[in-house]
């Protein structure tokens, strides 16, 4: 039987990656010696690679989000992960998906948008950027966010406990945490980076993900002296989460720009904290970038 969603493929000097449609969401990226860097979906832990969240980022009080005082039923991280975007565009180093409203996206999201998502690999490495446009009359709000999963160990031999997330800045500030409905919790905790740098353990997330919301970087390294170091960034998103499973061979680290409901919040979605707004006919890019890195922001 036939893939409904065929994967797509794009390839450079130093990376090759393949795309689902499903989802527009990152399948493959491989090195050039074709060594995996994202986690491959074992559902033995999680079924996701590098879901797009869309247009919401982690989950909503209630199950709902609130436009001009009527309810919307919105599942965590929106809809985006789980609809078939259009290809667009495709040669062999870049590819641009497509995803516009349906009947079933405006049941949850009572608004017009068109949200590309486009893939280029470069002599480095891969950039990706999401553009969201507003064919309406009004204001469009939305949050987005990336969620890739990264191999941890990362190929190369450096052992898993010698990861290192190095920020760009100091991150001195204190870090939020979610509730069992995946709402933010009031109170913030101690930041776990010592200076610039977290070493990451399992046990950092046996409370689920670490977010800060605010955050200095716009910038990180991941990886080990003697292995793979990758290179993350993501100028215009202000919101970082790291997560995984403890146990599992993967770490997500996630730019958003958006954030879960707090637990107390019963307003309007546009008032929703990391909603923008794109005026009409205007637009607005989310992005980021992994590269190959050095041991410069390791040190």
């Amino acid at each position: 039987m036939a893939d409904p969603t065929p994967l797509v493929s794009i390839a450079g000097a130093s990376l090759s990656a393949e795309i689902n449609p499903l989802g527009a969401e990152l399948h493959s990226l491989r090195d050039g010696e074709g060594r995996d860097l994202l986690w491959d979906g074992d559902p033995a832990f999680w079924t996701g690679r590098a879901p797009i969240l869309f247009p919401v980022v982690g989950a909503v009080a209630g199950g709902v989000i609130r436009v001009d005082g009527r309810g919307y039923p919105m599942a965590k991280h929106g809809f985006a992960r789980r609809k078939t975007w259009t290809l667009v565009e495709h040669d062999a180093a870049a590819a641009t998906f497509r995803l516009l409203p349906d009947e079933e996206t405006r049941s949850a999201y009572p608004f017009d948008f068109r949200l590309e998502l486009r893939f280029v690999i470069d002599d480095k490495g891969l950039s990706l950027s999401a553009t969201l446009t507003n064919p309406g009359q009004a204001p469009l709000p939305a949050s987005f966010g990336f969620h890739p999963a990264l191999r941890w160990p990362l190929p190369g031999g450096a052992p898993r406990d010698r990861h290192i997330v190095r920020f760009a800045e100091p991150e001195p500030d204190p870090i939020r945490r979610i509730d069992r409905d995946g709402l933010l919790r009031p109170a913030p905790e101690p930041s776990p980076v010592e200076g610039r740098a977290i070493l990451v353990r399992d046990a950092m997330f046996e409370d689920d993900a670490m977010i800060f919301d605010s955050l200095s970087s716009r910038a990180l390294s991941f990886g080990a002296a003697g292995g793979t170091i990758l290179d993350i960034a993501f100028p215009n998103m202000p919101f970082l989460g790291i997560w995984t499973k403890p146990g599992a061979p993967y770490l997500c680290i996630e730019p958003w720009h958006g954030i879960a409901d707090p637990e107390d919040f019963a307003g309007e979605y546009r008032d929703k904290p990391g909603v923008i707004e794109v005026a009409p006919g205007r637009d607005h890019i989310f992005a980021m970038r992994i590269d190959i890195g050095s041991a410069t922001l390791l040190g």
